[in-house]
């Protein structure tokens, strides 16, 4: 992982001080290779939870279970971090529906602690290590919505990670690809780029993330075209919103790359 604007630092500032973290900031930017490279140098355990509107309260504490007759429970990813004291990883957390977001305010508050209601109103407080990092994407992408103000507060350090500059997003792609055409490269990431700026004002519905300027500078690699890895990663994605938006990124890239 390359901590281009300095993350790493910042989240380790908070872990310190006892804060948790709320990273912003668009798909494809690295949030999570963030997380598990901050994870990896503390050395400390990740638990990680995906939402969507399919998560479950269950999924966070945990559900009872039948084993030979006796009642017993499974815990969910929330109480076995709080009492391992590790990292919790909260992908995504502005695609869970209120139910869940209200059982994770529980926990977040001061006191660090859940009451299970499911297991007998058995309180579990986190140990002192408890660290709690969350991510969320632009109110743009589908399936999110606001945190409620309470929730937000619960994470007091704010990153905001972004598509890197041109010449971080080269460094990048090296640690992916042994020997990159930089000028072609370098002009797949400009392509990229431009897409991404459509995107964010609405011109386009879809915007290019890292892993497909890594994807683009391997196809170089093994000997495709530019232009044509150029239609293959950048291009091809866009049919799936019409012929008009096909076309429309395809004339970008003809500009870019030239008619054959």
């Amino acid at each position: 992982y390359l901590d281009w604007n300095n993350s790493i630092n910042v989240i380790d500032k908070a872990f310190e001080n006892g804060l948790f973290v709320l990273i912003i900031g668009p798909k494809g930017t690295g949030k999570t290779s963030l997380v598990r490279e901050y994870a990896m140098q503390k050395s400390k355990e990740l638990e990680s939870i995906n939402f969507s509107l399919r998560t479950r309260e269950s999924h966070l504490v945990g559900t009872k279970n039948l084993i030979d007759g006796n009642v017993g429970f499974d815990e969910g990813i929330l109480v076995k971090s709080m009492k391992g004291g590790n990292i919790l990883y909260l992908d995504e957390i502005n695609a869970a529906e209120a139910d869940v977001l209200l059982r994770l305010d529980e926990a977040l508050d001061d006191r660090r602690q859940i009451i299970l209601k499911e297991s007998n109103g058995q309180v579990i407080k986190a140990k002192d290590s408890w660290f709690v990092i969350a991510t969320i994407n632009p109110l743009t992408h589908v399936g999110t919505k606001e945190l409620p103000p309470q929730l937000l507060s619960r994470f007091p350090v704010r990153v905001r990670l972004d598509y890197p500059p041109e010449d971080i997003e080269y460094q990048i792609i090296k640690k992916h690809v042994k020997n990159p055409n930089e000028p072609e490269v370098l002009l797949g990431i400009k392509l990229a780029n431009t897409l991404r700026q459509a995107s964010a004002v609405e011109e386009l519905y879809y915007s290019p993330s890292i892993r497909e300027t890594i994807a683009f500078a391997k196809l170089l690699e093994s000997g495709v075209s530019p232009k044509q890895s150029a239609k293959i990663v950048f291009g091809n994605v866009y049919s799936q919103w019409g012929n008009v938006e096909f076309q429309k990124v395809n004339d970008i890239i003809t500009s870019m790359f030239g008619i054959t």
